[in-house]
């Protein structure tokens, strides 16, 4: 393992801690995962670039890494309420299509931006719908302490249980303010672990249970499956900033519940030692919300000829727990920086391969890349500081009369974490066409080929004129450059 003491911020004692697995060597980490009913936002595939960091630096600092992350195919209602309708069972009505078909309609999806994002798969997906008999288990485990039965479901009381909400610190009213009300609930902040089909009605996705025919709750999928994979107490639980306020600290009730632990003073009563929650993406226009109907994809970003590491490397550049205010201004100047990592790194890459540079004393100037290394290492280990470590990586490529190999190595070590695909890329990779160009790169050739001719004959005028043209189709001449020209991207 690296030297230093990775520090991670826990969201439940709001302090730095000192990473302490609970299997030595091991590393266990649940993440929650989408809910598909809809495509992701690119502020929803932020909370997994966030795990994919979290979970690189694990295995960057040693440890053997268990990563879960489920997948929500039943129970989430549409406002984290306790009555109305479930997500699922909303989109297939309006679709007028089977729940199953939409449900793995858009996993797909979700599997295709987590693979174009290069995050790295998990040890395990769980798949709610495939532990429906461990979660009636569960709930039939804590039934009889914890909860009491309603027409709408059964309900866990959360005066059962020491220090519900300190995950949240909001047990007021107000913090509770996106919890419907339900008549003959005992607390306001009380929750349905399994919710009954209401009389007359049939659902596309329902189980019979000791309660009547219904759905398992969503707070409840999320206990059942991190504690069947991974055991409790695990090490890590990750999610977004929103989840912090209502479902992880139900999803702990439950935990110490079923566990039948103490209170919160002891984190590892919580089912896990540390909770890591990444802060929002914002959006000034308001399209980062589904209900828009039109919200921003990572396909969208695609589309307009954005590389999806572009947004991973906007990811990147700010602290985890930062808000991050998108912008397509901000996402050119990530895609800029990318460009510039891949072609420092592609130079050394090939004098390694060409031989043109010789490694001459590389112990002496592995001295230099391991100092970087060991910096790298210091930024990532104090809470995932990536920003500081891209700017580490930065320097290491930038570093002069150094052996190729030593620094080729030193910044694959760095991109192990940065997860850039460094190693892969080539700058033409990052070229992608915008959907909306109508000018093909053959075309774009035989105008540069005229604009060439134009130069050498120094009729700068049709040469500028060329240039002109071609920007106005969206390309970006750059003279002297070597590959001679871009697309010209924005909004």
């Amino acid at each position: 393992m690296t030297s230093t003491p990775l520090k991670l911020f826990n969201s439940l004692t709001r302090q730095l801690e000192e990473f302490q697995p609970v299997h030595p060597g091991e590393a266990r980490v649940y993440s929650c995962g989408p809910t598909v009913y809809n495509y992701p936002h690119i502020g929803n595939m932020r909370a997994y670039v966030f795990a994919d960091v979290l979970g690189r630096t694990l295995s960057f600092k040693g440890y053997k890494l268990t990563h879960v992350i489920n997948i929500t195919d039943v129970g989430h209602l549409t406002d984290d309420a306790d009555a109305g309708e479930d997500k699922m069972e909303k989109m297939a009505a309006e679709r007028a299509q089977s729940i199953w078909d939409i449900a793995r309609h858009y996993a797909e999806a979700y599997w295709a931006d987590v693979k174009a994002l290069n995050i790295r798969q998990p040890a395990k997906w769980t798949i709610a719908t495939e532990y429906i008999p461990a979660m009636i288990d569960f709930a039939k485990s804590i039934a009889d302490k914890h909860c009491y039965e309603l027409d709408s479901g059964l309900y866990f009381d959360v005066s059962t249980v020491a220090d519900y909400g300190r995950l949240a610190r909001a047990v007021t009213e107000e913090g509770e303010g996106r919890i419907d009300e339900v008549d003959g609930k005992r607390n306001a902040a009380d929750f349905a672990i399994w919710r009954k089909t209401p009389a007359g009605e049939k659902r596309q996705m329902e189980w019979d249970s000791p309660w009547g025919k219904g759905a398992p709750g969503w707070h409840l999928e999320c206990s059942v499956m991190s504690g069947e994979v991974l055991g409790f107490p695990f090490d890590i639980h990750t999610g977004g900033i929103d989840h912090r306020e209502i479902h992880h600290p139900n999803e702990i009730a439950q935990n110490q519940a079923f566990c039948c632990t103490n209170g919160l003073n002891v984190p590892a009563n919580s089912g896990a030692n540390i909770w890591m929650h990444n802060n929002f993406l914002i959006e000034r226009s308001g399209k980062m919300s589904k209900s828009s109907g039109e919200f921003l994809r990572l396909q969208l970003l695609i589309d307009k000829g954005y590389h999806p590491l572009a947004y991973r490397m906007m990811c990147l550049q700010a602290h985890y727990r930062s808000e991050l205010e998108f912008s397509w201004e901000g996402l050119q100047a990530a895609l800029v920086r990318l460009k510039r990592l891949v072609m420092a790194y592609r130079k050394w890459a090939d004098n390694l391969k060409e031989g043109r540079m010789t490694p001459g004393d590389c112990w002496e100037r592995e001295r230099v890349t391991n100092a970087l290394v060991a910096r790298f290492d210091a930024a990532v280990s104090g809470d995932l500081n990536t920003a500081d470590a891209l700017t580490v990586l930065e320097e290491t490529l930038a570093l002069k009369g150094t052996a190729p190999e030593c620094v080729a190595t030193a910044a694959s070590h760095m991109d192990r974490v940065m997860g850039l695909n460094l190693g892969h890329l080539q700058r033409t990779d990052l070229r992608l066409r915008p959907k909306a160009a109508t000018i093909t790169e053959a075309e774009i050739e035989a105008v540069l080929a005229q604009r060439k001719e134009a130069r050498a004959a120094k009729d700068f005028a049709t040469s500028d004129r060329l240039r002109d043209e071609l920007a106005a189709q969206g390309v970006e001449v750059m003279d002297g450059d070597v590959l001679g020209w871009d697309w010209k991207l924005g909004e």
